[in-house]
């Protein structure tokens, strides 16, 4: 009987043997995160933006140009005369813009290659229509495993070279555009 169970362990062994690389990246004692191609990866977008430009620039030039003559010529007095010039050029301009922006989602990813040093590229979109307002949210760029959480999210700033796209269409958004008039107007002024 121990010879039976003795060659059945073997077989099994031989017979069904197990890729150890396969079972590499899963633990006994954590989370499976997203490691390999294919596997998704939720990312929490949390961006936010402010930029503000002031410019102020003031010139400005004058000069003047003035003449008199008087005199007398053999004790009688001569006309006298008064000639003056002068000119000003003054400039003043200023500008500034301010823009700011605040992005918050989920956006669940998928892994599409590994990079030989284990970073991991992915890409996801998503894509929202409300009152036939659409809006698309696509994310791109480079993740560390080590940045990947244990419920397999990543935050949006952990990721490096991020494309992160946030387009619009429908009614509010044509309205937000100039129309064929002011465009043509712009274009030869």
């Amino acid at each position: 009987m121990k010879s039976i169970v003795l060659f059945f362990m073997i077989l099994t062994i031989v017979a069904l043997p197990q890729d150890m690389r396969k079972n590499a990246s899963y633990s006994l004692f954590s989370d499976q995160k997203a490691s390999r191609v294919g596997d998704a990866i939720t990312i929490i977008v949390v961006e936010s933006s402010i930029a503000s430009n002031n410019a102020e620039t003031k010139s400005g030039r004058e000069s003047e140009i003035s003449l008199n003559f008087s005199g007398n010529f053999k004790g009688n007095p001569l006309p006298s005369g008064d000639a003056s010039a002068g000119s000003g050029n003054e400039f003043k301009g200023s500008g500034s813009t301010k823009t700011s922006g605040v992005i918050q989602t989920k956006i669940s990813a998928t892994i599409d290659s590994v990079l030989a040093n284990g970073n991991l590229l992915i890409s996801g979109s998503k894509k929202i229509i409300i009152n036939n307002e659409e809006q698309l949210i696509t994310i791109r760029g480079i993740v560390r495993t080590s940045d990947v959480r244990a419920d397999n999210s990543v935050l949006s700033y952990n990721i490096s070279n991020a494309e992160i796209t946030f387009e619009g269409s429908g009614i509010v958004s044509g309205v937000q555009s100039p129309g064929i008039l002011t465009r043509f107007l712009r274009f030869l002024f």
